[in-house]
């Protein structure tokens, strides 16, 4: 049977790479997910780009799915899980998750999370303004400059993607997670969000989400 995730082992923890786009912890029972843009499409039509709203229906039911397949108890959101200025999508992304009662939602704050105190205090969040340690790992929005030894830095931010060549000099675009030294970088999990095309060198390691499942990228 082909998996349709990566495992990675750090200290001690599986961290499984699931073509959902999250990372999953089991030991910890935890999903970490970076870079949502919540709210992205009702932003747009603010500025006169009209953009239906049903573009984030597939964030949360995918989601859910996680939720209910996995059953954690707790997401660790990397920043950025909406997109700029308040609109009521808003208070759809904090019903949606407060349905969940043995789920504990946090957020560790990415530049785009820019609404005032008063929303995050009444949100079914607890912000982290800072990047903060879970055993042995650093969680952040964007790439820590310094990573302590023994800890993996995971992060967002960057919505890594790669060019996968084909025959006939076509080319695919994949969302990636992006492995170097002590540091993992999340995609974007947001359905309504571009990428970032990487350039790794050969010590690193890329692994391509493909609709079907997780493969790592051959760096030549």
């Amino acid at each position: 049977m082909i998996e349709n995730s990566v495992k990675l082992i750090h200290a001690g923890l599986t961290l499984e790479l699931r073509k959902e786009k999250v990372v999953w912890v089991k030991e910890l029972k935890t999903l970490l997910i970076a870079d949502l843009h919540f709210g992205k499409a009702a932003h747009f039509r603010k500025s006169g780009i009209p953009i239906p709203e049903p573009i984030h229906d597939s964030d949360l039911l995918i989601l859910n799915q996680l939720i209910s397949e996995l059953r954690p108890n707790s997401i660790y959101f990397l920043g950025d899980i909406f997109h700029s200025d308040w609109n009521d999508q808003w208070t759809i992304l904090n019903s949606f998750l407060s349905q969940f009662e043995a789920l504990t939602c946090h957020l560790v704050l990415g530049n785009h999370d820019v609404l005032s105190d008063e929303f995050y205090k009444e949100s079914c969040f607890t912000i982290h303004q800072k990047p903060m340690y879970l055993a042995e790992l650093l969680l952040s929005h964007e790439p820590e400059n310094e990573v302590k030894e023994g800890f993996l830095n995971i992060c967002g931010h960057i919505h890594p993607g790669m060019r996968m060549r084909a025959r006939a000099r076509q080319s695919l675009r994949f969302p990636c997670f992006y492995l170097r030294s002590s540091q993992l970088i999340l995609p974007a999990f947001g359905n309504f969000t571009g990428l970032a095309m990487i350039k790794p060198s050969a010590s690193e390691k890329v692994f391509a989400v493909t609709p079907d499942r997780v493969i790592e990228f051959e760096l030549n």
